[in-house]
């Protein structure tokens, strides 16, 4: 039986064929480029180095105290939060003083931190004395009643939580997120804590350490914590030069940039902060050395 070449398409249905091919293609592709992104929480201008380095945020806001005979587990303390109520839930920070300190001495950062879009539970012990197992846990209980019984709630995220905190709070900070890795970030400041290692950390962690540090020395604290976190996690050490243990009792522009960067960066996963931190400042009058696990 003979056999013939099929019927070739008519020229214009040929033409309808390929369209029709490219824009299936092209959806296709479209679907695999706009698929869903890592939960991220966009809050506040374009940053600069300007915005960073002020003493104040973007945003306007307001404080509201909250008294030890109201709460268990902590010593009350501060929130400071924004006042809008128009960009929806702001992540949620907790800050816990030095040992024999209070929570006027970490105030500045506290406020500072609010103004750049977070709502920040600046707490009070439950005695000055507490040890860092224990000021970790008031940290943990601060942050459940933040998100679960304040008069605050409704603006916060209780899935984007972080901690901060100075010295033996600082050292709190690495008991609380080794206890929680739910958390997104952390920033012990000068910390002080007999632990020194603490591999078992998952949440990204910013230690900040002090040269001329003679309480808790960067050699036998801040360093070894900071080398001991897993090499794996995003991490970094910044160590202030010409600084003693207590920098972060005042206003400090170096760790207000660094502190906030931190947090926007890995409470609201904001990728513009990258550049602030990756690779980070470099030696200065106020730098001593930047480590980092960069690229984050």
């Amino acid at each position: 039986m003979p056999t013939h070449p099929p019927t070739p398409l008519p020229r214009r249905l040929c033409s309808a064929v390929t369209t029709l091919t490219l824009v299936v293609l092209l959806a296709l592709a479209g679907g695999l480029l706009t698929a869903p992104a890592a939960h991220a929480a966009v809050h506040g201008p374009d940053p600069t180095d300007a915005l960073l380095e002020a003493s104040r945020g973007p945003y306007a806001t307001s404080q509201t105290d909250v008294s030890s005979l109201s709460v268990s587990g902590f010593g009350g303390g501060t929130i400071y939060y924004p006042t809008t109520t128009s960009e929806g839930a702001f992540g949620g920070v907790a800050v816990a003083p030095g040992y024999t300190a209070d929570k006027s001495s970490m105030a500045w950062l506290a406020a500072r931190l609010a103004s750049h879009g977070f709502v920040v539970f600046n707490i009070d012990t439950l005695t000055r004395l507490d040890q860092p197992d224990s000021r970790g846990r008031q940290l943990l209980a601060a942050l459940d009643y933040l998100t679960q019984r304040s008069s605050v709630r409704a603006r916060v995220d209780a899935t984007r939580l972080g901690v901060m905190g100075h010295s033996m709070g600082g050292g709190g900070t690495l008991e609380a997120v080794a206890a929680r890795p739910s958390l997104r970030a952390a920033v012990p400041l000068t910390p002080w804590n007999l632990d020194k290692t603490w591999p078992g950390v998952q949440t990204p962690t910013l230690i900040i350490g002090a040269d001329a540090d003679t309480i808790a020395p960067v050699a036998t604290h801040s360093l070894p914590f900071y080398t001991s976190l897993p090499s794996s996690l995003d991490k970094a050490y910044l160590e202030l030069n010409n600084a003693t243990h207590f920098a972060p009792n005042v206003s400090n522009t170096t760790i207000g940039k660094y502190s906030v960067a931190w947090i926007k960066r890995f409470v609201d996963d904001d990728t513009r902060y990258d550049r602030f931190l990756c690779p980070g400042p470099g030696s200065s009058l106020t730098v001593d050395q930047y480590r980092s696990t960069c690229p984050f």
